[in-house]
């Protein structure tokens, strides 16, 4: 091997070369290792598993319960003692004993707690508590049998809890006495009230005292938890139970004096709430609003004993609308007591809007009768539910101008009563505001920076806010919302009144015209959605029209069946005329349930109804030509015209429908062939299956009527065959056509054998099969869900 270099560099050089080449090599071993690592995770060894049972529960777990269950025991073994007796012990001596060993088992925690067993100097110190109040027991047995229970009570309990509190302080490490104390502390004033007879209102002060005493203790209580909860839930009890009696006194006070005292009460309460919560921001709107709802009692109570009762709601709405001007710091608890009083305020009138609402439901015993009369409502009602909707107008919420609307429309209603001008003014303003819900959208929920970029981001897409029903954001806008809550009111009203109008003529036809004018106007101005609804009730209108039209003119309910046929007709045109329009559609289906009603009226009579289906299938086949409505309105022509047909050999009273449909059925089956074979595409049912229903199902309809062999044996042999010819055929009408008329054949002819034998059949049998096949079927089920496990199983085996 030649070289230029001298030996020694070129060893030098193969050196460096093997040395490059190695860390080379260790690098991409160490890539192959955690490729391999990434593609075929190893699987995690399995915990060897422990000799003997598996431990349930933690040594913690089993410590406590067993302690727990040792002073239950103790405490019941206690219990017995001093209650019940003890061999030759009278209860002087048990009580003597017993202080002994409370005495024995209050100090037994000392040694426990140095030893550092807490769990178990809790047991005791819990058992010591119970003994305690033995004590207490045994000591107004023994020394003062004589005295009042309710007074010694209140006294043992006051002494029980400095005893408590002080054994607490003294072993603070025990967590027990001090809540315990906090506890019995709600007893003494209360019992020494019931103790003096001193009457419900004085008892409610003691409860008030008690409750504030429990907030103070609850504030100072910072680092004790439970002592600071027990004295929360006490104050919470006792301080609800003065806020009751305050509210039942001031309820049944019969004079603005005798009402001051229960609302001062309800103030002291209030102001105790305020304070119990006030240096605790999560429950400092709840004490607000508790003070709020005190104030609305107290001051409420004072003006409702000063004014006739018919106005003692509103003299409460306006004490819950002054809440409004509260302080920063309670003004959203005050403004939900607010709205709590307007809530209840405006459930109190609302029997009156239904009273109203419900007025021209009596025009339905007697069309045209006579107006019905006016019932009396309260005369505070109209006041309280424009109160309240005035109050909801200034808050910037969506929710709240909704409401305010529905409250508006009522009171209206309410102040005029409930005449057709009423129900058809409110019906007009409503829709108003459904066409132009801008109106009422000032300051709702809307910054400055928002209401610019949601107008920039409107005039870019081109829509108006005015009509849009849904922010950006996919949420329902301002404008939408209103628009719907106004078109819900004007519905509402327009339906009371197109009702309220029957008691005259001359009032249904004006109010009727008058609604259709309406709708049909709204429909021409409003957005889209409101617009829809708007010509929907218009075409309902102009239904009505049509109805109350013929019944003027004396024309029987068969004959006005022809006459409103004319509203799908018109319908029909107009859909036509507005093609592929939003509107189009729903106004159309509007007049085919118009059409419907028509078929309904004209049932009694079937030479009318065959009339009535014959035209409605003119309208439906001159709205096929449309393109766009060929698929649907193709087939109601076809049904229609058939129908009618079904409904004319009926009423001639014929016995061989074949006579007539067979005449048709091969004439449309010879058109079907050639429009198969021009167009291979075309469906069989639209080939064939009106040629083939118009034979099969009358000739079906007769057989089951015939008690004779000819006619059933004849119709299942065409059956037959024609669901042969679609079997080898390969086509869906004939196969399903056929099947379905074969099976109702044989039906027909095996139902006298079937029900001769069920009847022999014993009736414990049909049971029995539905069992076992509820059974089957389960079982089934459940291998399914098996081997469906096993799968999932055997996949989740495969890397």
């Amino acid at each position: 091997m030649s070289t230029a270099l001298p030996p020694a560099e070129e060893l030098a050089l193969v050196d460096r070369e093997l040395a490059q080449l190695d860390a080379r090599r260790s690098q991409l071993l160490a890539r192959r290792a955690w490729l391999l690592h990434v593609l075929h995770p190893p699987v995690p060894a399995a915990q060897p598993k422990a000799w003997g049972p598996r431990a349930e529960a933690s040594p913690p777990s089993v410590q406590n319960v067993l302690l727990t269950l040792g002073g239950v025991l103790l405490t019941v073994a206690a219990v017995a003692f001093t209650l019940v007796s003890w061999g030759h012990l009278g209860i002087g001596g048990r009580a003597a004993v017993l202080a002994v060993v409370t005495v024995a088992t209050l100090g037994a925690p000392v040694p426990l707690l140095r030893r550092g067993l807490v769990s178990t100097a809790e047991s005791v110190a819990a058992l010591g508590l119970v003994l305690t109040v033995l004590d207490a027991y045994a000591l107004y047995r023994v020394a003062l049998p004589g005295s009042g229970a309710v007074g010694y009570t209140a006294a043992a309990a006051s002494v029980l809890c400095g005893v408590w509190a002080a054994y607490g302080l003294v072993l603070g490490r025990l967590r027990i006495p001090l809540p315990a104390s906090v506890a019995v502390a709600g007893l003494p004033l209360p019992l020494w009230a019931l103790a003096a007879d001193a009457g419900g209102l004085v008892l409610g002060w003691a409860a008030l005292v008690t409750a504030a005493g429990t907030a103070v203790v609850a504030e100072r209580a910072t680092a004790r938890i439970a002592v600071r909860v027990v004295a929360l839930t006490v104050g919470g009890g006792m301080g609800g139970w003065a806020l009751l009696a305050g509210v039942w006194f001031s309820v049944s006070a019969g004079s603005v004096a005798a009402a001051f005292a229960p609302g001062a009460l309800l103030l002291a309460a209030g102001a105790v709430a305020v304070y119990a919560t006030w240096r605790t921001p999560a429950a400092s709107t709840a004490g607000a609003v508790v003070a709020g709802l005190a104030a609305v009692a107290a001051v409420g109570g004072v003006l409702r004993a000063a004014v006739p009762s018919d106005w003692a709601v509103l003299a409460y709405l306006l004490c819950g609308v002054a809440l409004l001007a509260a302080p920063q710091r309670v003004r959203q608890g005050f403004t939900i007591a607010s709205g709590t009083v307007a809530a209840v305020s405006v459930a109190w009138a609302l029997p009156a809007v239904a009273l109203v609402l419900a007025v021209p439901l009596t025009t339905l015993n007697g069309v045209w009768a006579g107006a019905p009369a006016f019932p009396h409502t309260e005369p505070a009602a109209p006041l309280v539910l424009l109160t309240a909707a005035t109050a909801l107008v200034w808050f910037p919420y969506v929710w709240s101008r909704c409401v305010a609307l529905a409250l508006a429309c009522a009171t209206v209603l309410l102040v005029a009563g409930p005449s057709l001008a009423s129900f058809l003014v409110t019906t007009a303003a409503a829709l108003a505001v459904a066409s132009r819900p801008g109106l009422l959208t000032w300051g709702v929920g809307r910054g400055p920076a928002a209401a610019r970029e949601s107008t920039s981001e409107d005039a870019s897409d081109g829509v108006s806010a005015e009509t849009e029903p849904a922010t950006v954001s996919g949420r329902p806008s301002p404008e939408g919302a209103l628009a719907v809550t106004a078109l819900v009111c004007a519905l509402v009203t327009a339906v009371g009144g197109a009702v309220l109008a029957l008691g005259t003529r001359s009032a249904t036809f004006v109010a009727l015209g008058v609604l259709c004018a309406l709708f049909a106007g709204v429909a021409v101005a409003a957005a889209e959605a409101v617009r829809t609804v708007a010509a929907c009730s218009a075409v309902v209108a102009a239904t009505g029209l049509v109805a109350a039209g013929a019944a003027a003119a004396g024309l029987p309910v068969h004959q006005a069946a022809l006459a409103l046929l004319a509203v799908p007709a018109a319908t029909a045109a107009l859909g036509a005329r507005l093609r592929r329009h939003p509107v189009a559609l729903p106004v159309e289906v509007t007049g085919a349930a118009a059409g419907l009603l028509a078929v309904g009226l004209a049932v009694p009579r079937p030479a009318y109804l065959a009339l009535v289906l014959a035209l409605g299938g003119v309208v439906a086949a001159a709205t096929a030509v449309r393109e766009e409505r060929r698929p649907v309105a193709g087939w109601v022509a076809g049904g229609l015209f058939l129908l009618a047909t079904w409904v004319r050999l009926g009423a001639w009273e014929v016995s061989a429908p074949e006579a007539y449909t067979l005449p048709v059925t091969v004439p449309a089956l010879a058109v079907g062939v050639l429009r198969r074979r021009r167009d291979a595409q075309v469906s069989s049912w639209t080939a064939y299956g009106p040629g083939l229903a118009a034979t099969l199902l009358p000739s079906l309809a007769a057989a089951w009527g015939d008690d004779h062999w000819p006619r059933p044996l004849l119709l299942g042999a065409g059956a037959l065959l024609v669901t042969l010819a679609g079997a080898r055929l390969r086509l869906q009408a004939p196969l399903v056509l056929g099947g379905i008329v074969l099976g109702l054949d044989a039906l027909h002819e095996l139902a006298p054998y079937v029900v001769q034998a069920v009847g022999a059949l014993p009736r414990w049998l049909p049971p029995l099969l539905a069992g076992l096949l509820l059974l089957a079927v389960g079982a089934t089920y459940e291998q399914r869900l098996r081997d469906a496990r096993r799968l999932r199983e055997r996949l989740g085996r495969l890397h």
